[in-house]
């Protein structure tokens, strides 16, 4: 499972104090907001602007179990939590294979959801630059194209 959540970068400068991130979801609760989009919160009648980094899923309806988060300077990074142990992850040209006991799950590169499947019996996980190759229940293959 992965949680609902927002990270934002500031389009000012100015050090944000320690959680600003409480007050950003109170002022962004009931509203939508989608990766790569800009949102404006204002705050003691000065509008702050923010860039949408990551909203997990694509579109977002911010709430009270949102999980909003900030980032600031050129390094991005973001964590995704999963309901099963992750055994292994394999980068492609299109973004990740994150492999679990029973479940193949296909990130972009900004860590958003493109693919995910349960399998029975997951025998192994190949990947080339635009491919993923599933072999499962034996005798099975799925070729997925991102």
């Amino acid at each position: 499972m992965i949680i609902v959540r927002v990270v934002l970068k500031p389009l000012f400068d100015a050090e944000l104090p320690s959680g600003f991130e409480d007050i950003l979801k109170a002022k962004l609760t009931g509203r939508e907001v989608r990766t790569g989009a800009e949102v404006e919160v204002d705050l003691l009648g000065k509008p702050l602007r923010f860039r949408v980094l990551l909203a997990e899923p694509s579109l977002v309806k911010v709430g009270k179990d949102t999980r909003v988060e900030l980032t600031g300077g050129t390094v991005e990074v973001f964590d995704v939590e999963f309901e099963d142990p992750v055994e292994g992850v394999l980068p492609f040209g299109k973004g990740f294979v994150v492999i679990s006991p029973q479940r193949v799950l296909i990130l972009n590169q900004s860590g958003q959801k493109v693919y995910s499947d349960e399998f029975e019996e997951l025998n192994s996980v190949k990947v080339s630059e635009d491919t993923v190759v599933i072999v499962h229940d034996g005798n099975k293959i799925r070729i997925v194209k991102p």
